[in-house]
């Protein structure tokens, strides 16, 4: 359960991160994806996804 909060808190401190630092960047971004066809943003996500399990796996492996 320690490990769900800690991953839960990274996601946030990263997505106020990007929320802070770089609005604007943010608001290009989602207009670039709203462009994309649904295949194009399926694509992406699921290569989000898997890079995500492949670091996920790989701190796993070095005894995080």
């Amino acid at each position: 359960m320690m490990l769900v909060l800690l991953a839960l808190g990274l996601v946030l401190v990263v997505e106020g991160l990007v929320l802070a630092l770089a609005p604007r960047r943010l608001e290009d971004m989602l207009m670039m994806l709203a462009r994309m066809g649904p295949d194009q943003r399926r694509l992406i996500g699921l290569a989000a996804l898997a890079l995500g399990v492949l670091l996920l796996w790989l701190a796993r492996g070095l005894g995080a």
